[in-house]
């Protein structure tokens, strides 16, 4: 270790030059201090490369916030209307708010962090470096929560100013809740971290992949069966409000015990707010002292835990769940189980589908890949499940078309993410074999048709499932749910058209980590267009009819329009990225 030292600390510690001293007592100052500047060159180069990236984040990022605003504003100030029940149910709302960002934090947490540490050419470049791992988890943990937690922060800062405005709070309100929130963040950091190192230890073990694939089993199982909602009759809504209420918001009762964090954060912003310092400060405490505890065991123990786990997932021959998607040794080879099942489709050629399988297989085995999938589509599909327990207090044509609409808004949205996400970068990851690819007999055009293709009708497998389960949850009649299954469908081929042509288009064939990829001016640009699209879809869909009203002539206009829309935002992407691979150079 001493050789290695002296070879690398020299050439390691020149990049900044000033601060070599402090560096020798402090390596978690240069790894925050590098990034930093790494981080701020990379946004000075996009906008000296490309002001039109600049002018769509800013737009982007300025139009959420003050849309989220408008929309938590004029929420809260309608619901406090009510005398008695706005200060209750706003209440609850905060808490169920909280406790559900709570657990998407931790999912967060645990993905992100399990890549960080384990699936991060930077993780392998430190190890053998002169630096402690205890050193090299403190950074990844920091980085980690601060991947997981910016979205988290966008999210609920235009809520809580919302929140303050109408509740006429002082000014202090809102340092303190700022405070609160970065000190919530780092519980969910902590625990998501600890489960991301206990998986990929025995991620290996058979008895350990059955016995997470039980588990996520029974959650579902348990959310499907648990979450129901209480049945209010007409009369106990007309002579006892509280009563219904209570019973309406029974199964968020959860969300107020008092061993939650969430618990603790909400009741701390609710009660400053009202001006009980006392108990809000004694909250405070409580969330400062567990964060503080159970940070410092992060920082000063996870260390050892961190390496040991590290030699295990670099030692194994893959990282995540094994598939046996062949027989045999790799002497034989014989067909195994994807093969088919992929043989069984005739009217695909034999390069078509040896591609086709490889995807599915470079699918699998990334373990962040269809983890983040299921995630998305999971909560969906649990909320959509759940609505059978409230459909028969929707009476009216109006709400189950309503409802209809944002679930295929919702889908739509989970399915524009998940396109950027995995759908975009496709292309580029095959990085610098592509010119190998070229000179195959298929071209690269067929294998970019084949990945467009392949991710449409697995994605049009989850999403037209799920919104005909929600029409069919809605007792819809059938021509409604066929007409809202032809929709989901023209958008899942025209997002992921979109997606896979920019994806040539905007091509980064040097980089492999794909949220690298995406995070480039392709990937901002293909979300931003994809947004733009389901919302104006949905605008035409609407006004065109939607059960709202029944002008023929002006619905069939705009479903042609919808139409028209959808085919260029998804063809013509698609066909210009394929006639620019004619002159494609690698």
């Amino acid at each position: 270790m001493g050789s290695i030292a002296s070879v690398h600390r020299p050439s390691y510690f020149k990049d900044v030059p000033g601060i070599a001293a402090k560096v020798k007592t402090s390596p978690l100052f240069l790894l925050l201090r590098l990034n930093a500047l790494h981080s701020w060159r990379r946004l000075l180069s996009i906008r000296q490369q490309s002001r039109l990236l600049t002018v769509i984040i800013g737009v982007f990022v300025v139009g959420y916030l003050v849309l989220a605003f408008e929309l938590f504003y004029h929420g809260m100030k309608f619901i406090a209307k009510f005398p008695g029940l706005g200060a209750v149910l706003t209440e609850r709302l905060l808490y169920t708010l909280f406790a559900f960002l709570f657990g998407l934090l931790l999912l967060s947490n645990l993905v992100i962090s399990y890549t960080n540490l384990f699936r991060n050419r930077e993780t392998t470049y430190l190890l053998p470096m002169p630096i402690s791992t205890q050193t090299i988890f403190q950074w990844k943990f920091i980085e980690s929560m601060v991947l997981a937690s910016w979205a988290f922060l966008f999210l609920i800062a235009p809520l809580l100013v919302a929140f303050g405005l109408v509740r006429d709070v002082p000014w202090h309100f809102y340092p303190l809740t700022a405070a609160l929130i970065a000190l919530f963040i780092i519980l969910p950091g902590v625990l998501g971290s600890a489960l991301a190192i206990g998986i990929g230890r025995h991620l290996d073990r058979k008895s350990f992949q059955v016995v997470l694939l039980l588990l996520a089993v029974l959650l579902l199982a348990f959310v499907a069966f648990w979450w129901k909602a209480n049945p209010v009759d007409d009369d106990l809504l007309d002579k006892r409000t509280l009563e219904a209420l209570d019973r309406l918001l029974a199964k968020t009762r959860f969300t107020m015990f008092p061993f939650l964090p969430s618990y603790w954060l909400s009741s701390a912003v609710l009660q400053w707010a009202e001006g009980i310092t006392n108990s809000a400060l004694f909250f405070a405490t409580v969330l400062f002292s567990h964060t503080l505890f159970f940070g410092s065991i992060a920082f000063t123990r996870f260390g050892s835990l961190f390496y040991d786990t590290a030699s295990a997932v670099q030692s194994r021959a893959s990282h995540g769940f094994k598939l046996n998607f062949t027989s045999g040794d790799h002497s034989t080879r014989r067909p195994g189980v994807l093969e088919k099942l992929v043989a069984r489709v005739p009217w695909l050629q034999p390069d078509t589908r040896a591609l086709a399988i490889k995807d599915l297989r470079m699918f699998w085995r990334d373990t962040t890949q269809w983890g983040q999938s299921v995630m998305f589509f999971g909560l969906l599909g649990a909320y959509i499940i759940n609505l059978r327990n409230f459909t028969h207090q929707l009476t009216s044509p109006f709400w189950i078309h309503a409802v209809a609409f944002l679930n295929l808004g919702a889908c739509a949205f989970n399915l524009a993410s998940v396109t950027t996400r995995f759908v975009f970068p496709q292309f580029s990851l095959e990085g610098r074999r592509l010119w190998i690819i070229g000179l195959a007999p298929m071209g690269l055009s067929r294998v970019v048709m084949t990945k467009y293709w392949l991710a449409s009708i697995l994605s049009l497998l989850v999403t037209l499932g799920l919104v005909t389960l929600s029409c069919y949850l809605l007792k819809m009649p059938w021509d409604d749910v066929s007409f809202f299954g032809a929709v989901v469908t023209v958008m899942t081929f025209a997002l992921n058209g979109l997606a896979v042509g920019l994806g040539v288009l905007f091509p980064n064939v040097k980089e492999t980590n794909p949220n690298k990829i995406v995070s480039g001016f392709g990937g901002t640009l293909c979300f931003v267009l994809s947004s733009i699209y389901i919302i104006a879809s949905l605008a035409l869909l609407v006004v065109g009819g939607g059960g709202f009203h029944g002008n023929t002539n002006w619905a069939m206009i705009c479903i042609f329009a919808f139409a028209v829309m959808s085919f260029f935002i998804g063809w013509m992407p698609l066909k210009i990225g394929l006639k620019s691979l004619k002159n494609f150079e690698t």
